[in-house]
């Protein structure tokens, strides 16, 4: 288990200062709005939320992972699912791949200013025609002279509208599968770059999610990622803190759910008395709880491994798929406690619901998680 960090505490205490100050006071017209304003990156920034564990040259603070990740929990079990993927897909995702696969020269450009909040961070992976299945993406950039020519598009891309940044996985060969796969960093700011419209989704309504179309891009030459051809396996060296940071969300999203649940079934009553009398309330609660404490249990597990370097793909997909059920399961139950109100938008478990259900979905859906696990057990089909 990861002792007791005094120094963890006090950012944690601090963070949720911010969020009560800068960002409960206007979540819910983000919410409505379909988007967060970029000023939000701008604070989060300014106040050293992003990318913390960055080493200290670059920006950062240079602390362990885990002090990011209570960032991502955090802000999900405040209730800003939406934030929590936002801050996920920036600092958990985008800047480790710069972080770990990166020249000197391209760390010494990009992190500081994604520390900052000065450059968002997204990645693409995601095609219309390539979700889970990475190897049939279509988009390409053939090397011409000094640049790279970037054709295609990419969809369900999160924090697409304010992304100045995208780590970008495209087909170098397009004639091979896998080891024609290539990471580079695009600026979205280059000619024939064009976001397409903030998309409307069933949750996190204030996470931007986006459509990316290349028409000709030239990008240079020295912002390929690490070297051509070897995609595919950083996508793998990566996937896994990608889905222990699903699985923060996922962990910070049962506790916010239970926070909710436990208070409202205290004060609601019914036939005479609050109905966290009946056994019914207490053994739904019971079983949150026991269910917290198992997710917490091999979340807690993955991050230690993962400090340690030896976080595996099978077990952060077991964990990312593991978590992403109980999630759901959790806020599906607890909802049911409220009744009617559950289902009504202006109580929070409902957002808790709503933001649930793409979890199971990106970073790999859950049924491509057990495929990979049943791989480690058995081997291919």
């Amino acid at each position: 288990m990861l002792a007791y960090d005094a120094d963890l505490e006090l950012f944690r205490d601090n963070f949720k200062r911010f969020m009560s100050e800068q960002i409960a006071p206007h979540y819910d017209q983000w919410e409505r709005e379909g988007i967060m304003p970029r000023s939000v990156w701008s604070a989060l920034g300014e106040n050293g939320f992003l990318c913390v564990d960055v080493p200290e040259e670059y920006g950062g603070y240079g602390v362990p992972t885990h002090y990011s990740l209570m960032l991502v929990e955090e802000s999900a079990r405040a209730g800003y699912c939406a934030l929590s993927t936002a801050i996920s897909c920036h600092s958990e995702i985008a800047a480790p791949y710069i972080q770990h696969i990166a020249t000197e020269e391209q760390k010494q450009y990009w992190l500081p200013k994604m520390v900052s909040g000065e450059v968002v961070g997204a990645i693409g992976m995601t095609e219309p025609g390539a979700g889970s299945d990475l190897q049939a993406m279509r988009t390409s950039a053939i090397l011409q002279d000094d640049h790279y020519v970037l054709n295609g598009s990419k969809t369900f891309i999160s924090n697409g509208q304010h992304a100045d940044l995208v780590v970008l996985a495209v087909k170098t060969d397009p004639q091979a599968r896998a080891k024609g796969v290539s990471l580079m960093l695009v600026d979205t700011h280059l000619d024939g770059f064009k976001k397409g419209t903030n998309l409307d989704k069933i949750g996190l309504h204030s996470q931007d999610t986006s459509e990316l179309f290349f028409d000709n891009v030239k990008v240079p030459k020295d912002q390929l990622l690490g070297q051509a051809g070897q995609g595919f396996a950083y996508l793998m060296q990566e996937l896994p803190r990608e889905r222990t940071a699903i699985a923060a969300t996922a962990l910070g999203a049962i506790r916010g759910a239970i926070d909710l649940a436990t208070a409202y079934v205290k004060e609601r009553q019914a036939f005479g008395q609050a109905i966290s009398q009946f056994q019914n309330t207490r053994f739904v609660l019971a079983q949150a709880k026991i269910d917290e404490l198992a997710t917490a249990a091999f979340y807690n597990q993955n991050v230690e491994l993962y400090n340690e370097g030896k976080l595996d793909v099978e077990t952060a997909a077991a964990l990312k798929s593991f978590s992403t059920d109980m999630q759901m399961k959790v806020a599906d139950n607890l909802l049911q406690l409220f009744g009617g109100y559950g289902y009504m938008t202006e109580y929070p478990i409902s957002r808790f619901f709503v933001d649930a259900r793409i979890q199971r979905i990106y970073g790999g859906t859950n049924e491509i998680m057990k495929e990979i696990v049943a791989r480690g057990i058995i081997g291919k089909a």
